[in-house]
């Protein structure tokens, strides 16, 4: 990783911004049969494919890819695909030598995806600087929302290096975590969640929900102040049915299973919505880990068959074998699949208790398919931030 990034910001007015969609159009103008690599490569960036922009980088000669879209793809691969020693340089090169490539957006968005790779791998204090050097040579374009978005970043990783956050010990050359499937809601709707056994906070005895789509660990105001968590001078917005903001603080010592993680970060957040069947049901997910410790797990094993998650405590060397899984920039894990013949990016949410959801595109491809075999009904969610109800198919 580079020592030092520069950042050389262009100046974004509407006649000399290089916007990336830009690049992608001039290729689709091209008089050839066939998609060049640079196109499939930007078209992969643009739909937000990271396991076909993995497959089609690994396959290219290097030489036949425009040298910025070469070290883009390999940032992105890497910060996708929960790989920062690929990620790290990449993003370092793309920022000290390519930033005037980059419209204003890609360059934030670079910037916030480098700094959580560094936070990663423990360096909270690079990646408050990096944040803070883009945000200084970009300042004058930016709105005061969009300024104090990146001082939440800066003002996160600060407090964060003066912790050692995700340290991770085994008791045994591999570790174990017991977990149960609880039913919750009401009983009738058949919902049900994914909880850990024998864990704890800080010594004391937790009920802990393991979600696979919720991008921080969360927990109620309740509960920080009864596992006497470390508030720090930090905060955060969590995204559910709606949005929350919260403060951070620090789990001195969390235990799953036979694993012990210390300076563990928890998002606190007021859980209790405008609904009172709704609160009936928040203590379900008062505490809730979320992707950002199956990050640091590194490798990890559900086995639903035996209720464990199996994590060796070395993991193991990168073995080649493709991509089939991503996380969003929500951080929400993704795979591909197919539904009804029709390819589709599948969000796995051991979050969500309800029955799995298709969007409108779906509808309109099938519409006959499932008018012909569906029967409409009336789903009531509630999460973080709200409730909702609604008519489906």
């Amino acid at each position: 990783m580079p020592q030092e990034i520069r950042i050389f910001a262009p100046k974004f007015t509407t006649a000399m911004r290089k916007i990336f969609l830009s690049i992608i159009i001039a290729f689709c103008g091209l008089a050839c049969t066939a998609q060049s690599i640079d196109e499939r490569i930007a078209n992969a960036m643009n739909t937000g494919d990271w396991i076909a922009l993995d497959s089609i980088y690994n396959a290219a000669p290097k030489d036949s890819i425009m040298p910025f879209l070469e070290v883009y793809s390999r940032a992105l691969i890497g910060n996708r695909l929960n790989r920062p020693d690929v990620s790290i340089p990449a993003f370092g090169e793309l920022l000290n030598n390519h930033s005037t490539n980059l419209d204003l957006s890609n360059l934030l968005n670079s910037s916030v995806m480098l700094s959580m790779d560094l936070s990663k791998v423990g360096q909270n204090d690079k990646a408050a600087e990096v944040i803070t050097s883009v945000l200084d040579a970009t300042k004058q374009y930016l709105d005061s929302a969009a300024i104090a978005g990146m001082q939440r970043y800066i003002d996160q990783y600060v407090a964060l290096s003066a912790y050692n956050p995700y340290d991770i010990s085994f008791t045994d050359q591999q570790g174990y975590i017991p977990f149960k499937i609880v039913q919750v809601g009401n009983p009738q709707k058949e919902a049900f969640l994914m909880q850990l056994d024998g864990s704890s906070i800080n010594g004391k005895s937790a009920t802990i929900s393991f979600d696979t789509g919720a991008g921080v660990n969360i927990i109620s105001d309740s509960l920080a102040r009864h596992y006497d968590l470390i508030p720090i001078n930090a905060g955060n917005s969590v995204l559910g049915i709606g949005r929350r903001n919260g403060q951070l603080a620090i789990a001195k010592e969390l235990k799953v299973g036979n694993i012990v993680i210390r300076d563990v970060p928890f998002l606190i957040v007021d859980l209790t919505l405008d609904n009172e069947e709704a609160n009936q049901y928040i203590n379900c997910f008062s505490v809730v880990l979320g992707s950002d410790l199956m990050l640091r797990l590194n490798d990890l094993t559900i086995d639903f068959s035996k209720r464990q998650i199996t994590v060796p405590s070395i993991a193991p060397t990168r073995s080649g074998v493709k991509a089939n899984m991503y996380f969003s920039p929500q951080m929400n894990l993704i795979t591909n699949g197919e539904i009804h013949n029709q390819q589709m990016q599948i969000c796995i949410d051991t979050g969500d208790a309800s029955f799995g959801s298709l969007n409108g595109d779906f509808f309109k491809v099938n519409k006959d398919y499932v008018l012909a075999n569906a029967q409409p009904d009336t789903v009531r969610m509630a999460g973080i931030g709200g409730a909702e109800v609604y008519r489906c198919n």
